[in-house]
């Protein structure tokens, strides 16, 4: 191979892995199935009382046993929001069927975005510390309380060194860290990094959506979750935790493991939004979705599946679906829309769980339905009532936040 090869290969970001543990199900194999097979994960909250609150209904992760993936002797020390984190990344480094080895351990990293971390621990450690005061917290918690617990536990559990840090930016968290890795690997300071999103579905977390009147039914209505839907009420609150392994094509093919798929392009944008409001205004998506484009040397003609931001929110819903009107505006130009959101509920940092859906996607060429659209907002391609069988070569997965920040992905088979 020339050098000059070498050179755009090094360049060439791949996803070589992905790890799962999501309201849908436990790794790639269960989650697949009930994803491509239009299942839900939303139910009635069973981890804690609703009956006094206004929403009952959430994206719950069930039967997760973290034995089956964590050693014992750090088990203990392991708050809900790092034992996904670990079981998710020891998943995506099996599917990658990498060894990590004292050779390359400090060439191994890690970047996680998250959105509000462990809100379970934090309020248990506040609570007795304004109770008991500094003596009766246990040291244990301490850990756990700050943001980047859930990678460093991750990194002790699989034992590497390389870069470890966590991106906190709202409702693109996971989009911003898996971007960030990328860049990582395209500069050479990593060899293989783990990247992605991971939330919990606390009591207080979801109290506090339902006091500001985030979740469904924001009206009047059935309690649901419906992207995209002319009817639709608001979303409905998730968890869990989506990592993909990222390497370069070269490693990768140097191995001679096969890649799902490489990220092409990245695109980032922000408009003037106020911090707690979805951004009404599409202008800023379409730009943002632009810059990807740009940055992979395609254009919108190019992209036959979008996987969107939408959680059945009437704000975003409406701003997502006018963007992309727009963008498409004439029939053979328009690609297939989907979104999990109705499948697996809306985490804050889903896009990690999406973007491994999306590897599936692209290497299966099946769309997931978008779970409970019936009416749409907009003439569009949605992919409603079942899965769609479609030759996909390039996908785009959007990540929209609340205060008006974006970010766009590419991806290509």
């Amino acid at each position: 191979m020339s050098k000059n090869k070498q050179t755009e290969n090094a360049q060439r970001v791949v996803v070589t892995g992905i790890g799962l543990v999501t309201p849908l199900g436990i790794g790639k194999e269960e989650f697949g199935r009930r994803l491509f097979s239009g299942e839900t994960g939303i139910a009635e909250i069973k981890s804690f009382d609703t009956s006094k609150l206004s929403s009952h209904l959430g994206a719950e992760v069930t039967n997760f046993n973290p034995r089956d993936f964590i050693s014992v002797k750090n088990l203990r020390r392991m708050d809900k929001i790092s034992l996904m984190t670990a079981a998710s990344a020891r998943l995506a480094l099996d599917d990658a069927n990498f060894r990590i080895t004292e050779a390359n351990r400090d060439r191994v990293g890690i970047i996680l975005g998250t959105s509000f971390g462990a809100t379970d621990i934090t309020v248990q450690f506040l609570t007795n510390l304004f109770n008991g005061g500094p003596a009766n917290v246990n040291p244990i918690l301490v850990p756990n309380t700050v943001m980047n617990a859930a990678a460093g536990h991750t990194s002790i559990e699989l034992g590497f060194r390389g870069v470890n840090t966590t991106v906190t930016h709202f409702a693109v968290s996971a989009e911003n860290a898996i971007a960030y890795a990328a860049a990582e690997i395209r500069r050479g300071t990593v060899d293989f990094i783990f990247a992605g999103g991971t939330d919990i579905l606390s009591e207080f977390y979801y109290k506090s959506l339902t006091k500001f009147h985030a979740l469904s039914p924001q009206n009047k209505g059935k309690e649901s979750c419906r992207p995209f839907d002319k009817d639709r009420n608001g979303m409905i609150v998730g968890e869990g935790c989506g990592i993909i392994c990222l390497e370069s094509l070269q490693s990768a093919t140097a191995r001679g493991h096969k890649p799902y798929c490489e990220i092409k392009g990245l695109g980032m944008g922000s408009s003037s939004t106020k911090p707690t409001a979805w951004p009404q205004n599409p202008e800023g998506m379409e730009k943002t979705f632009n810059r990807a484009l740009k940055n992979a040397c395609m254009s919108f003609n190019d992209i036959q599946v979008i996987f969107a931001a939408a959680n059945g929110d009437k704000i975003l819903d409406a701003a997502e679906a006018e963007a992309y009107a727009a963008i498409f505006d004439s029939p053979e130009k328009k690609p297939f829309i989907t979104s999990l959101k109705g499948a697996i509920g809306e985490s804050f940092s889903s896009g990690g769980i999406r973007a491994c859906a999306l590897a599936l996607s692209l290497e299966n060429n099946i769309l997931p339905p978008v779970v409970g659209l019936e009416n749409p907002l907009k003439s569009l391609a949605f992919v409603i009532g079942k899965k769609k069988e479609a030759e996909i070569n390039n996908a785009a997965l959007a990540g929209i936040s609340f205060g008006g920040t974006y970010v766009y992905m590419t991806f290509s088979k």
